[in-house]
């Protein structure tokens, strides 16, 4: 078991080694940024030369979104949507698995909180502060252990400067608003340098109102499903959201490369969640919740001139999670989820040589979390978990091997003492007076890719992997209403980890004017885990149970690009994209599997002006789990428009219309898709700029 404290190196040793050599030689130009990914591996890989499914939005492209949540901003490209938990609350689902399955990192350690327990659960970081955000789908995720068997999203900051700015301050600012909901945001971030000193600052707010909607919010299938009448507004009633954040930290940076810093941030958030808007006596119950957290980094690099070893990278994260639920009408608290902990991460990063690059590394984490109230549905839990983990990647001519192993131990001990099992546990077999408190799991994670360049625009790959994911705090201990699904959960104290073979095939077809990407990929599961209804009912809540099963998922994501006109006035391009998933369990269907998506853009790029006009369309779901609703499909019409009004000058406004045919769009994968559809049509405008 692993102390709260984490030993990893002195700070007066890493701050030697931080400040002792360059990273880079003098004068050596480095890639573009966007050319290159460091999440999937401790050593960066060109995005042209990975043999699985990548994107990246840069800085700037952030500074132009709409203010979103997480699962909101990343909805859309291609394997992935989001939780659509109101504004407030929105996680990424990629390839169809959200929860757990889907990795939410911050510069490359969790989160260490509590957003993947529940869709009701906000993640505690802003887009608006971010300086970069990676997207890895499938089994790419390896370095970061089996848990993100669906995906691993990495939002990365420069908080903990790793760079001395090119002047004395460096920073970046943005102000957005939207129509819709009357939202407004504002980020701002600075780097100030004082030699081998750079402190940085940074901040975001975000605030929106009750959305409008194309018609009333619950739909027409919920209403003839239930006989419920729903009501005539047209507005989105409780989903308005205060969100700010602000962040400090500091360095110590060599003159070319190393550094050593601390930062802190503080995350407060309150946002509504949606209720069904229907014609009753009762008045509705309204549910606010709020989430803050304060979170320490402490990030380092040391890199060396000579030797087999070419750096040290260490990363420690320390958070103080809290979310509370607040039940509006009564005027109190009704159920708090508490989470702290530390994760952290020690990479060696071996020196390439003849087309040999590898890494190998240790992570762990401690982290204690706690429910207390009226829906305090599992006990106190503690969880430590230790991995180890090697990379390699080996080039030969046109061709290559990408290979990784992983090892990780977790422990989860429950505070089962005096713990009464509730009518539906004891129904279904539960006995926590007679179970015990500790579960220990041991995971093999492991990944084979080959990749092949027959000639400069092809590259073509095949990665096997095996992933295994232990169960969370909620799948083994549940027993108890949770107002965040509207169900009665029971977990399963005796369930086994979750193991996944999955194979993806990858090509990439890239010259000057064209760029096709296509991922075809299978994953089978043994131990998949699900909750399942009983068929019971309890104080008017559904029972769901964690099961197990056999499962399959299949899927195909593809994206092209093609320059139609290219010369000294612009460039017109255009692109198509989609995705698809099809999964089965031995229950049947899996819940809230989102359909099929289609992409096309067309894009004008100019010195001065960005512009593009986008539609996209959602396919019919009609292949649902038990309790689901079938969801009709959409067709979407976005539009934008960026402009540089002096050329050179890192001065942006744009325009961005959203659902411009004001359709009626319910995403299959929320669990609030048949009373909180998407916002209805929305101008939004933002300003974004450089200093």
């Amino acid at each position: 078991m692993m102390s709260n404290s984490l030993p990893w190196l002195s700070s007066a040793s890493l701050i030697a080694l931080a400040l002792a050599g360059p990273a880079h030689a003098a004068g050596e130009p480095e890639r573009t940024v966007s050319e290159l990914v460091v999440t999937a591996a401790p050593y960066t890989i060109s995005l042209d030369t990975i043999t699985t499914s990548v994107d990246i939005l840069t800085a700037r492209e952030l500074s132009l979104a709409p203010p979103a949540g997480i699962g909101d901003l990343l909805a859309g490209m291609p394997g992935l949507r989001s939780t659509a938990y109101g504004p407030g609350a929105s996680r990424p689902v990629i390839r169809g698995l959200a929860g757990p399955r889907v990795l939410l990192l911050q510069n490359g350690v969790g989160m260490v909180d509590a957003s993947s327990l529940s869709p009701d659960h906000a993640v505690p970081s802003e887009a608006g502060q971010a300086s970069r955000i990676e997207v890895l789908r499938g089994p790419s995720t390896l370095a970061y252990g089996g848990s993100g068997i669906g995906g691993v999203v990495n939002v990365m900051d420069e908080r903990v400067p790793s760079r001395r700015p090119g002047d004395r301050i460096e920073g970046r600012g943005a102000l957005a608003w939207s129509s819709v909901d009357n939202g407004r945001s504002g980020s701002l971030a600075a780097n100030i340098g004082f030699g081998a000193l750079v402190l940085a600052v940074d901040g975001a707010t975000r605030r929106s109102g009750d959305y409008s909607t194309p018609g009333t919010p619950v739909s027409d299938r919920l209403a003839a499903a239930t006989g419920l009448e729903p009501t005539s507004d047209t507005k989105q009633r409780n989903v308005s959201v205060e969100a700010d954040s602000w962040g400090v930290g500091g360095s110590l940076v060599g003159e070319s490369g190393g550094f050593l810093g601390l930062s802190v941030k503080r995350t407060d958030t309150g946002y509504g969640v949606p209720y069904a808007q229907v014609q009753e006596d009762d008045p509705p119950e309204i549910l606010r919740l709020h989430m803050k957290q304060t979170r320490w980094d402490l990030r380092g690099e040391a890199p060396f001139e000579e030797g087999w070893l070419e750096k040290i990278r260490l990363s420690v994260g320390h958070a103080d999670y809290e979310h509370a639920e607040i039940e509006v009408n009564a005027g109190a608290v009704g159920t708090r989820f508490l989470s702290k902990g530390t994760e952290g991460r020690l990479e060696f990063v071996m020196r390439g040589s003849d087309g040999r690059q590898g890494a190998f590394g240790l992570q762990g984490l401690t982290r204690s979390f706690e429910a207390l109230g009226d829906e305090a549905f599992i006990p106190g839990v503690e969880i430590n978990e230790v991995g180890a983990f090697t990379l390699q990647r080996l080039e030969f001519g046109k061709a290559g091997l990408d290979a990784g192993l992983r090892i990780d131990t977790r422990q989860l001990r429950a505070n089962l003492e005096g713990r009464d099992t509730t009518p539906p546990g004891v129904e279904a077999g539960l006995d926590w007076a007679d179970t015990a408190d500790t579960r220990t799991f041991t995971n093999v994670s492991a990944s084979a890719g080959l990749f092949w360049k027959p000639s400069d625009p092809f590259f073509l790959a095949l990665t096997l992997s095996l992933s295994g994911r232990a169960p969370t705090e909620f799948e083994l201990f549940a027993d108890g209403p949770h107002g965040g699904t509207s169900t009665w959960e029971l977990g399963d104290p005796n369930l086994d980890s979750e193991k996944a073979v999955s194979l993806e095939g990858t090509l990439r077809w890239t010259t000057d004017d064209t760029r096709i990407e296509a991922h075809v990929w299978a994953a089978r599961y043994d131990g998949f885990i699900e909750e399942r209804p009983t068929g019971e009912t309890w104080e008017g809540l559904p029972v769901f149970r964690f099961r197990q099963s056999e499962a399959d998922f299949v899927g195909l994501e593809l994206e092209a690009e093609q320059t139609l006109f290219d010369n000294e006035t612009g460039r017109l391009s255009a692109r198509l994209s989609g995705d698809v998933v099809r999964g089965d369990t031995g229950f049947g269907a899996p819940p809230r599997i989102p359909a099929y998506g289609v992409t096309g853009e067309l894009a004008w790029t100019s010195e001065a002006f960005v512009a593009a006009i986008e539609v996209r369309h959602v396919g019919d779901q009609t292949r649902t789990a038990p309790f689901e609703l079938a969801t009709d499909g959409y067709t979407a019409l976005n539009a934008s428009l960026a402009w540089r009004p002096v050329p050179d000058a890192p001065v942006t406004l744009s325009l961005r219309g959203r659902n411009l045919t004001d359709a009626e769009i319910r995403e299959h994968a929320s669990f609030l898709k048949d009373i909180a559809p998407a916002p209805g049509r929305s101008l939004s405008a933002a300003l974004s700029w450089a200093f």
